[in-house]
């Protein structure tokens, strides 16, 4: 049988998340609610850093700022987990153009400062995992 990577699975306790969050996933009715807990246990697992909390109405990811929210709307009429990667709440002044490896392709910019990942079901965020758990290392090391 094949050595499989699992995923890290935050504790209910843990620092690094929050019962605002684990109440909004809970009573959440989403198609996809596996696939939404899956990326957020992707997320937290990347750094003992990244805190989660409720912004925008949604699962929101910070380390000193928010950097990542999930988009639990369908904006083109298909079901799918979206995943926001930003620079916090308000533009920068500063603001410089991220330097991202994306060689998996995973990133739809949106703006100099902020993209899109999509994820289409369980499947597709596993194939994806390695790749997302890159890019958001990489993120996090230039907020």
């Amino acid at each position: 049988m094949a050595n499989k990577k699992r995923i890290a699975k935050p504790k209910a306790d843990s620092s690094q998340t929050d019962p605002a969050v684990i109440a909004f996933l809970r009573d959440l009715e989403h198609p996809l609610k596996k696939e939404i807990e899956a990326v957020r246990k992707i997320i937290l697992g990347v750094s003992p850093e990244i805190r989660e909390g409720i912004k925008w109405n949604s699962p929101s990811f910070r380390t000193t700022d928010y950097f990542a929210t999930l988009n639990l709307r369908a904006k083109d009429g298909k079901v799918r987990v979206w995943l926001i990667l930003h620079r916090g709440a308000k533009a920068k002044d500063n603001t410089k153009s991220l330097q991202i490896s994306d060689a998996a392709k995973l990133l739809e910019w949106l703006a100099k400062d902020r993209c899109l990942v999509t994820f289409n079901d369980g499947k597709d965020i596993k194939t994806k995992r390695a790749a997302l758990e890159s890019i958001i290392r990489q993120w996090i090391g230039q907020l």
